[in-house]
């Protein structure tokens, strides 16, 4: 069945069952392999995108559910002024190791800073502990959050 879907500003027709995961036509069908697969169960945060702004987890919303809803991956994320800023402070901190994790991580951060400019480490720790890093660079992702807020990175600020 053909569904419609409104990607990083750009409408997609898709002729695929309504409950396949989104992740999957995200990487297979669409060609955005930016969005990675993890662990399938929405435990990892490796597939995180935004659907109307939100973050959640591809790998378990279907393809009907998110027909009707704005879907941004980390292809496009640095079009928004939270995406961006994150970006910019994901490289000034030097955060990625291995790399795997980040896109979830940055639309997450992302996600976080459009509805929280100024988060403190509480709401830093509740909406990012879902995202796993398995190289252990939670300090940096820390800390390149409160410099996309524009909170002064300092040793005491981690």
């Amino acid at each position: 069945m053909p569904h419609t879907l409104n990607v990083n500003g750009m409408t997609h027709t898709v002729d695929v069952d309504g409950d396949i995961p989104l992740l999957w036509v995200l990487r297979d069908v669409l060609g955005l392999t930016g969005t990675k697969f993890g662990c399938g169960i929405a435990m990892c945060g490796a597939c995180t995108v935004h659907l109307d702004g939100q973050a959640v987890r591809s790998c378990v919303t279907t393809v009907a559910d998110a027909s009707s809803s704005t879907i941004t991956t980390i292809e496009a994320v640095g079009r928004t002024d939270e995406g961006a800023r994150v970006q910019r402070a994901w490289l000034a901190e030097e955060v990625v190791q291995c790399g795997y994790c980040q896109s979830g991580q940055i639309m997450a951060a992302a996600a976080l800073l459009a509805v929280n400019p100024r988060p403190s480490d509480e709401d830093i720790n509740a909406v990012m502990s879902g995202n796993i890093c398995r190289c252990g660079t939670y300090p940096r992702i820390r800390a390149a959050i409160k410099r996309a807020s524009g909170v002064i990175v300092s040793e005491e600020n981690l």
